[in-house]
């Protein structure tokens, strides 16, 4: 049977009073049936449905959300759409709250506090009940609070308030990944890192630092080299500190993007990995096992990154009055063809 049209002869859309008439019940079974809500007998929620069917009907999402003051849909902000990381980490929240019967809808906000503050906005004016969010700053999830919409970080802790979290330990995951360099024979290993006052980035800084005194290496700063997002001139920086006469013969780079310019200007260059230069890179994203040699990286454990922060969002609508909870999860060095010995003194 041909499905009819969503709008009524009269050109107003199909409401739960036109199913009722159709199917010959009252609006409230009508209305029972549809949500799933009470009981309606076999027979009248099939010829309901059928009706509903026939008839192109489409739940009201917004009226609904006014009368229950909330709804069903999470808001998930992330700081690059374009990331791989960031991509792996909103799929695995969004099955998990899918699982639950809850919606994703998710914002990029390129790393700028004024684009979360926006994202988180529209989240306000759909009355989502929480919010998963890669925070850029504290203003977001202090809005949000002040509204009683629940709040997770996930990947790094900004917030002012006190609220659910799950990270990484992105100290361990730095000093493991140099120490495996400064183990190999380097002396003198540069650190890319973002350019941030994020825990993140903070807890790379720190875990590359520390190797250095573990090892009782001496660490000259001049390697530390702080890169801005968006930054034009990264990969220009990243060639100009590996052509100096004093050129560090590894690098670390404290994030996947900084791995990829990293590697491109190598390859520039004309340098091989890991005869002239080691490289080491944080995250695995799929590009580094496929090049020859493979990268050598701190491989985060991304999905169940996403998985946890969903978990902590759906038990604290489920108990508002539990404590805050931080989780930590571990990241594991994955060594390949990109390290190896420095090269031998010319």
């Amino acid at each position: 049977m041909a499905s009819e049209p969503a709008l009524t002869d009269g050109g107003r859309a199909v409401t739960l009073a036109d199913i009722a008439r159709v199917a010959g019940t009252s609006a409230s079974t009508a209305s029972r049936a549809i949500s799933g809500k009470g009981y309606v007998s076999a027979d009248a929620r099939a010829r309901l449905l059928d009706a509903a069917d026939r008839l192109g009907y489409v739940p009201n999402a917004s009226a609904r959300t006014l009368k229950q003051k909330t709804s069903r849909v999470v808001g998930v902000v992330v700081s690059d759409l374009g990331n791989q990381f960031y991509g792996r980490l909103a799929a695995a929240i969004e099955q998990t709250l899918r699982e639950a019967n809850y919606q994703m809808v998710l914002l990029g906000d390129n790393s700028e506090p004024d684009e979360e503050l926006a994202g988180v906005r529209t989240f306000l004016a759909m009355r989502a009940p929480g919010v998963i969010m890669t925070p850029v700053g504290d203003d977001a999830s202090g809005l949000l609070s002040r509204h009683g919409v629940v709040v997770v970080e996930v990947d790094r802790r900004l917030a002012s308030v006190a609220c659910d979290g799950v990270m990484i330990d992105n100290e361990r995951g730095a000093r493991e990944a140099t120490a495996h360099l400064l183990d190999a024979g380097h002396r003198r290993v540069a650190l890319l890192v973002a350019a941030t006052n994020w825990t993140s980035d903070a807890g790379r800084l720190e875990g590359y630092r520390q190797a250095h005194r573990d090892a009782n290496v001496p660490l000259d700063e001049r390697l530390i080299v702080r890169v801005p997002f968006h930054d034009r001139d990264a990969e220009h920086r990243i060639g100009a500190l590996l052509t100096t006469d004093d050129a560090p013969t590894a690098v670390f780079a404290a994030n996947n993007l900084l791995a990829e310019q990293a590697w491109r200007v190598v390859r520039a260059l004309g340098l091989r990995l890991p005869d002239d230069v080691s490289l080491v890179g944080f995250d695995d994203v799929a590009w580094m096992e496929m090049v020859s040699p493979g990268l050598t990286v701190v491989a985060q454990p991304t999905e169940e990154l996403g998985r946890r922060a969903a978990r902590l969002l759906l038990a604290r609508l489920d108990d508002p009055a539990r404590l805050p909870t931080v989780e930590r999860l571990e990241p594991t060095l994955v060594v390949r063809g990109s390290t190896g010995p420095p090269p031998a003194p010319s």
